[in-house]
């Protein structure tokens, strides 16, 4: 080759010693970059069944823990800023307990304005009242010197002789009795009017009182009560934050509680293994990744829908397209701090068959 010396020979020295270079790189790539192939221990241990469901018919299933009342997602009936935080997650509330309270300012308001309404509407209304006892009185007053009147001028018109009574007396007293007629009239439409002014009056106090009793129902909508009695799962809301009523797309519920004295199990069981259970009978249930920690679960209820399978459990060979049976089972009381809202379990439940089945996978 022209680019190598006369006495270096390409074959003969340079070529080895590539081979030889090549051959190093190949040794480090064998030894730094194969996988580990050495076998350890799982980093979670199976689930399996134990005792007399070892060996007998049994259907498995993976489940969550809920509380008994189920998930109860908390909101508000008026929009506005919370002023009051009045739980924390964990704590224990009784039914109708205050949980959060919103702005009541502008409801406030709107109260000192319909109270000041119904105190103007009730002056109104005793001046009414007042105008139509005068009225009365002097109606009653009218129709006396009417009367009054009436009397004399038939005293004076039956009188045989002319000469006994003079002419203007005769006048005087038709002139009385014609100003008390005009008097009880003109009292008669006083009364009438008092009338109306106490209808109106009695109208405006009903509608301000009516309106009194839409802000205290707002009042008291502003303080937002636990439904139940229950534990507080969950607070996502502060002090300050504005609430809306319309909620919001994926927004989380401001507050998330439930009865979890006792705690519930909800598994999932395959349609084609739900025909196999022995509906009714306890089932062996353990946290996920701690199958040496079993409990019997008793039965509760069997929902009456088959529903689409949500409940992932990640596996590689779970199967997603199926659809679910889902059975309740309640926690004995002593396993209460064992299980959490929301953790995966799994579960055995005894089968009327030899085989054995497991749901999902």
């Amino acid at each position: 080759m022209a680019l190598l010396p006369d006495n270096l020979s390409f074959s003969r020295k340079v070529l080895p010693i590539i081979a030889i270079g090549a051959l190093v790189l190949a040794v480090l790539f064998i030894a730094f970059g194969l996988p580990d192939r050495e076998q350890s221990e799982p980093a979670k241990e199976p689930p399996r069944a134990t005792g007399e469901m070892a060996n007998g018919a049994r259907v498995a299933g993976s489940g969550i823990v809920e509380p008994s009342s189920e998930l109860i997602e908390v909101g508000t009936a008026l929009s506005g800023l919370v002023t009051d935080l009045l739980v924390q997650p964990g704590q224990f509330v009784d039914k109708g307990q205050p949980l959060f309270t919103v702005d009541t300012r502008a409801i406030r308001a709107r109260a000192a304005e319909t109270q000041a309404a119904i105190t103007e509407a009730r002056a109104a209304l005793g001046e009414a009242r007042a105008s139509m006892n005068e009225a009365q009185a002097a109606i009653a007053e009218a129709r006396t010197a009417e009367q009054t009147a009436a009397r004399q001028l038939a005293l004076y018109r039956g009188v045989d002789d002319p000469a006994a009574v003079s002419r203007s007396e005769v006048i005087r007293a038709e002139g009385e009795a014609a100003s008390a007629r005009d008097r009880r009239r003109l009292a008669e439409t006083r009364l009438q009017q008092a009338r109306a002014r106490v209808d109106q009056a009695n109208a405006r106090i009903q509608s301000a009182q009516s309106q009194a009793g839409t802000t205290r129902t707002e009042l008291s909508r502003a303080t937002v009560r636990a439904p139940i009695a229950g534990e507080i799962l969950a607070v996502n809301i502060r002090p300050g934050e504005f609430l809306s009523n319309q909620g919001g797309g994926n927004s989380a519920p401001f507050i998330t509680m439930g009865e979890t004295r006792p705690l519930h199990i909800r598994v999932d069981i395959d349609e084609e293994q739900a025909g196999r259970l022995a509906m009714g009978e306890p089932a062996t249930v353990s946290p996920r990744g701690a199958a040496d920690n079993q409990v019997k679960a008793s039965f509760v209820r069997a929902e009456p829908q088959v529903v689409p399978k949500r409940q992932l459990t990640n596996t590689a060979s779970e199967r997603v397209d199926v659809r679910v049976l889902q059975i309740i089972y309640a926690l004995p009381a002593e396993a209460r701090d064992a299980f959490r809202v929301g953790q995966q379990v799994d579960a055995f439940i005894p089968a009327t068959d030899g085989e054995q089945g497991s749901s999902g996978e």
